[in-house]
């Protein structure tokens, strides 16, 4: 059995778990999120806590209750307090401005880079150059995080780009060239 999978969920207070049509529909204070479940995957709401049970043994639904269970513990947590990513915008001139829904980053292309914000994700943009995600969804959170990252990956030469807040770079020396 999943290590993961078979380890109880327990329900915060406030947030509110049912199991009906092949879906687990959690709703708190932030808003309401749901995940379908796999055939041959069952999730069962008792004594304030969530089971996710299978029904067999093979390879996908071992992987598929493991996830299960991961996803809906993620999503009590988001209902509950959200989900939040840092990027740090790294770079003579190169920064981030928030105009509508969209981001638009200055990284040295000849034109600026726009990103439109998905739904149920809200940006903030403080100084130019750092940027706050937050949302309720984890996986839109840090979807939405890795897309401004891949706009401009941080070079490891002159440390410019983007990256995220606390990872560490380490700065290659360039060519030491002739003596």
């Amino acid at each position: 059995m999943s290590r993961i999978g078979r380890k109880p969920i327990p329900i915060p207070k406030g947030v509110e778990v049912k199991v009906h049509d092949g879906s687990v529909v959690v709703k708190g204070p932030l808003g309401q999120l749901q995940w379908g479940l796999n055939p041959g995957i069952k999730a069962m709401v008792e004594n304030g806590e969530v089971s996710v049970i299978r029904n067999g043994d093979s390879a996908k639904l071992k992987a598929m209750h493991g996830l299960t269970r991961a996803e809906i513990a993620n999503q009590m947590n988001g209902v509950k307090e959200g989900f939040r990513e840092d990027l740090e915008v790294m770079g003579v001139g190169y920064r981030a401005q928030i105009q509508g829904s969209e981001l638009s980053f200055t990284v040295g292309y000849a034109h600026p880079v726009s990103l439109k914000l998905p739904k149920g994700v809200e940006a903030s943009v403080d100084k130019q150059t750092s940027i706050s995600l937050k949302g309720i969804d984890k996986r839109m959170v840090s979807l939405v995080a890795a897309q401004i990252k891949s706009l401009k990956v941080p070079d490891v030469y002159k440390h410019k780009g983007i990256k995220y807040v606390g990872e560490v770079l380490r700065k290659k020396a360039g060519k030491a060239g002739k003596k």
